[in-house]
């Protein structure tokens, strides 16, 4: 008799555990299941930060090259002019001219692209720009040198009353150079520089 009952207490002990252990066993499964979603999202951000660093590495680099090759119209720009008054493009100092802050929007602006090749006021682009770079002089007319020396101890405006010294006025020219044509660049970065040059 008591072998039977303890049969049958073991029998109830087998019944109350086999919900458990299926219990135990599909929780498991979920926990499982959420921590591959969890580390599959996680791998996808690495991935998507890796792509967006790589980006932006690329456009730092090619925003460098225009860069460089707008400084070097740039150069080329400041060594021709006063040697080639035919690079200037118009007189802004003249009445009734126009001169837009940015000369590339001026459809009927004489732009000089830098010639390639060897010699003084030449540059050849490498194979990594995305175009000729090239320029647009502007004169600005004769203004105030204010690095000239009017005489000794005379004012900045002794000039007016015949102070002797240096010349006090210079031409000033500007100069907008950028990397390349737009239309060139097919969507790469198109750098613009633009400075005042004084010429004696």
């Amino acid at each position: 008799m008591t072998r039977s009952l303890q049969s049958a207490a073991v029998v109830r002990r087998q019944c109350h555990r086999r919900p458990n252990m299926v219990q135990q066993r599909g929780v498991a499964l979920v926990v499982a299941l959420i921590l591959l979603v969890v580390v599959t999202l996680v791998g996808f951000a690495a991935v998507r930060g890796t792509l967006m660093q790589q980006k932006m590495s690329a456009n730092l680099y090619d925003r460098q090259i225009a860069f460089q090759n707008a400084e070097a119209a740039m150069r080329v720009a400041q060594q021709r002019i006063g040697v080639e008054t035919g690079d200037i493009a118009r007189n802004c100092q003249a009445g009734g001219v126009v001169c837009p802050a940015n000369p590339f929007t001026d459809t009927a602006a004489k732009i000089m692209p830098v010639s390639s090749g060897t010699g003084s006021g030449l540059y050849t682009v490498d194979g990594l720009a995305t175009g000729q770079p090239e320029y647009i002089v502007e004169n600005m007319g004769t203004w105030q040198d204010p690095d000239s020396s009017t005489g000794y101890n005379q004012s900045a405006n002794a000039h007016n009353y015949g102070a002797q010294g240096l010349s006090t006025t210079v031409n000033y020219y500007r100069v907008t150079a950028r990397s390349g044509a737009p239309t060139a660049a097919q969507g790469r970065a198109v750098v613009t520089l633009q400075a005042m040059i004084k010429q004696h």
